[in-house]
């Protein structure tokens, strides 16, 4: 069985061994990026196994996505930079649920908050909760801080870094390290001082400083921490998932990816102070 978040290990597995692909049992995928591959797989006929989309349980999209990164975003920077939020102008590369837990932190602590967004229907929900809806292209000059969350990659180009201003901060809260375009990054024209422990400083020939945190990888995983409830939220939600597929009999589930089962997903009443215990 394969057990996966962000559909690396899957995608590995299916190119490098095949013969081994075919024979697994069940895959279960936890994160938006990984299973929006599944069904890509599925929709072209080529996902000969079943697949288990954890990321669209209630526990794991709520639990994770929104509220840990609601914190995480804060925790991470903080760390990282000390920076003050007060007055920041922020834009949040993506308003899905990881986007909308990080607007709602930063705009709590009195930053200044836009949204950028392709989908219409998340796009209109900024908007609603009282993000200005921009293009990154016409805000990137006036930013302090730049936060990807799209589960994209290339979101924020060489380009675009050029026009930064002095000081600006750039970091990742989506899929891996391909949402900024830190390998154009290393050219020879730029200098990379390491300041502190994830944070580095990349210098342009006129003295302009772009401030890259974790190198473009994930600003939560790298540069802070994870409430140990969330963690035990999503575990526990992939591993029954896998005891799904494991004992399910033969033709329940067939060559396509699945929901996680309701009665699975849903949380069972938790005293929450004691869970982190």
């Amino acid at each position: 069985m394969i057990l996966d978040d962000g559909g690396d290990l899957t995608h590995w597995v299916y190119k490098k061994y095949p013969s081994v692909f075919k024979k697994a049992q069940g895959i279960v995928e936890e994160s938006v990026t990984g299973v929006h591959r599944l069904y890509q797989l599925s929709k072209a006929g080529k996902l000969c196994v079943p697949a288990m989309n954890v990321n669209d349980s209630v526990t794991k999209q709520k639990f994770d996505n929104l509220y840990c990164c609601r914190e995480s975003i804060l925790d991470g920077l903080k760390r990282t930079t000390d920076v003050m939020f007060g007055g920041k102008q922020v834009v949040v590369c993506g308003y899905g649920e990881v986007g909308k837990g990080c607007c709602s932190a930063l705009k709590a602590l009195g930053a200044i908050v836009c949204i950028t967004e392709i989908d219409p229907i998340c796009a209109l929900q900024g908007c609603m909760d009282g993000f200005r809806v921009v293009k990154l292209n016409e805000v990137i000059r006036q930013m302090d801080l730049v936060i990807t969350c799209t589960g994209n990659k290339n979101v924020v180009t060489r380009e675009q870094l050029d026009r930064m201003k002095n000081g600006c901060i750039v970091c990742n809260m989506g899929h891996s390290n391909t949402e900024i375009d830190v390998a154009s990054l290393r050219s020879p024209e730029l200098t990379w001082e390491r300041v502190r422990s994830q944070v580095d400083h990349v210098i342009w020939p006129d003295g302009k400083r772009v401030v890259l945190l974790a190198e473009g990888r994930l600003l939560n995983l790298s540069c802070s921490t994870v409430p140990t409830f969330v963690l035990s939220i999503t575990a526990t939600t992939q591993a029954l998932a896998l005891i799904e597929l494991f004992n399910a009999p033969e033709g329940r589930y067939k060559q396509d990816v699945y929901l996680l089962p309701k009665k699975m997903g849903l949380p069972t009443p938790v005293v929450f102070g004691a869970c982190d215990k």
